[in-house]
């Protein structure tokens, strides 16, 4: 399960690379929306390894 963690950022950044093209938006002005879903798939990610760890 946790070897398939880094599908979530990169859906997230795909979805959110398709809304930008939709919407006429340039990359750079949706590099910070790209940070926000890394910064939230990072908070993610480390709390569920912080439960693995306390769970074992």
């Amino acid at each position: 399960m946790i070897r398939l963690f880094f599908l979530i950022p990169l859906l997230m950044c795909a979805i959110w690379f398709w809304y930008l093209q939709k919407n006429n938006y340039t990359i750079k002005e949706g590099l910070k929306g790209f940070g926000y879903i890394f910064a939230f798939n990072g908070i993610i990610i480390a709390f569920f390894v912080l439960m693995l760890f306390m769970t074992n």
